[in-house]
């Protein structure tokens, strides 16, 4: 699923146009970067956490002439499942639907 199916799902769900949808979809993305960004962290109960974490600096290695290059440390993002997300069978490990479905 890509956004612009979510744009259209809530727009079916609420009566709603397309771009109207297309707006408040925009601007709950828009809030949620908003909080990452301010606070380093986003919960959003049964859901799940959104939190930026530090990875540390490490040395990588071109696989071709076995060069070693310091890789410095940097922001990630990551996500961690809540209660209610993992109940639900995609998360557990079900058979995730085809691409071609």
């Amino acid at each position: 699923m890509i956004k612009a199916d979510i744009v259209k799902q809530i727009a079916k769900q609420l009566n709603l146009k397309d771009k109207d949808a297309l707006a408040v979809v925009d601007r709950i993305l828009e809030s949620m970067r908003d909080v990452i960004v301010a606070n380093g962290r986003l919960e959003i109960r049964d859901f799940g956490v959104f939190q930026v974490k530090i990875r540390k600096p490490r040395i990588g290695r071109n696989p071709k002439d076995k060069k070693e290059y310091p890789i410095p440390p940097r922001a990630v993002i990551t996500f961690k499942p809540g209660k209610e997300l993992k109940a639900h069978s995609v998360v557990k490990g079900a058979a995730l639907p085809s691409a071609g479905a």
